[in-house]
Formats: structure tokens, sequence, C-alpha cells
């Protein structure tokens, strides 16, 4: 068994920090997508026609009910059999959008059903334009029940981002394991992987509750 070196891990850290910087945008613009579809897919499924609701619903169970892996496999090996082809982050960033915004979607509509129903009747009642209703009166209030949930979704997200190695992403574990290749020692790469995601995970949720109480207030 290897002793734990320092000054290995000093050597390696500039390498597993390009990996964190590469993991870190793969989570913010997957989130960005996941937030903006999932909302997508919460004002589908409401949608007093069946020929929009079926289809979506359909698309929303297939995705949650695939796992993550197979669905970036499917976007980075298949997709370019069809002639779509993407580059490895971008793949990942798709990937992780579209498999949390199945997810997301949940949490939108459960923050819109808690908006009371004298809010819509008020709108109605003032013949506010739907497309109004939406932007003015109920997504501002459904926004504030939903942040604390989103950003659990963030956290879980940027836990997944060590799948993306195995479409060669170049996040952290990507990073840990090609150094761990060269050297033929993976004790400090990969215990300092999942340190680095200890020391952003927990804060970051420890803030989210914090937020959340603030909301509630």
């Amino acid at each position: 068994m290897n002793d734990w070196s320092w000054d290995y891990v000093r050597e390696i850290m500039p390498q597993l920090l390009d990996g964190l910087w590469i993991t870190v945008q793969a989570t913010l613009l997957g989130s960005l997508v996941a937030f903006a579809l999932g909302l997508v897919w919460a004002i589908a499924l409401r949608s007093p026609s069946r020929w929009v609701t079926w289809p979506v619903s359909a698309v929303v169970e297939f995705v949650r009910n695939t796992p993550l892996l197979v669905q970036l496999f499917f976007l980075f090996f298949v997709l370019p059999s069809w002639g779509l082809s993407f580059g490895a982050l971008t793949t990942g960033v798709i990937g992780l959008g579209l498999h949390y915004s199945t997810y997301t979607a949940e949490v939108y509509r459960a923050g819109i059903d808690a908006v009371p129903k004298g809010q819509w009747e008020a709108a109605t009642a003032l013949s506010l334009p739907r497309g109004r209703t939406w932007v003015a009166v109920i997504l501002p209030q459904a926004f504030r029940r939903v942040v604390p949930a989103l950003g659990n979704y963030v956290i879980a997200m940027f836990k997944d981002t060590p799948m993306l190695s195995a479409i060669t992403v170049g996040d952290m574990l990507f990073e840990a394991n090609s150094i761990g290749a060269t050297t033929f020692d993976y004790m400090e790469p990969i215990t300092v992987v999942g340190i680095l995601f200890i020391v952003i995970s927990y804060p970051t949720s420890v803030l989210l509750r914090v937020l959340e109480r603030r909301l509630v207030r």
C-alpha cells in the first residue's frame, strides 16, 4: 500500500482543478437546460389538449425511467450515426439537462399547484390574457416555493457529473483516472476528487437550507 504523498497531491492539483472547472461548467449549464426545459414540460402537462399532454407525458416518463448513463451513451455514440454530432461537453450538458428536466418538471408542477386557486380566479376576473396570467401572477409565486427543491437537484446533478467521464468529458473523475493510469497511483487523485465534491456540495446544501427557511418566513 502506497503512503500518502503531499508532494504528489501538489503536483496533480492543477490538473484536478482543471477537471473541477469542467465539472462546474457542466453542472451550471446542465442546470439552466433542466430548469428551462422542466418548466416547458410542466406547463405543457397542464394543457387542456390531450394531443399535447400525452406525448409530453410519454417523453417525461421515458427519460425519467431510463438511466442517465444510457442516455449519455445514446447521445454520444448513437446520434452521430443519424447525423447529429456534438462535442463531449455539449453532449454531457444536454444529457444532464434533459434527464433532470423531468424531475424539475415535477417540482414546478408542485409549485404551480400550490398557488391558491383564488389567484387564477382573480386573474380571470381582471380579464388577464392566459400568457400574462402565467408570467405575472402564477410563476412568480410558484418559483418562490420551488427554489430550494431546484437547488437540491443542482447538487444532485453536480454529484452525477462523474458519469460524463464515460463519454470522455474531462471532468474531475476523468482527470483523476488519467493521472492514476499514468502514475499507477490512484489513492491521492481519487481521494482528492471525493474531498472536492464534499467541500462544494456540503456548504451548498447548508446555504439551501438557510434559503428555504428565509423563503418560508
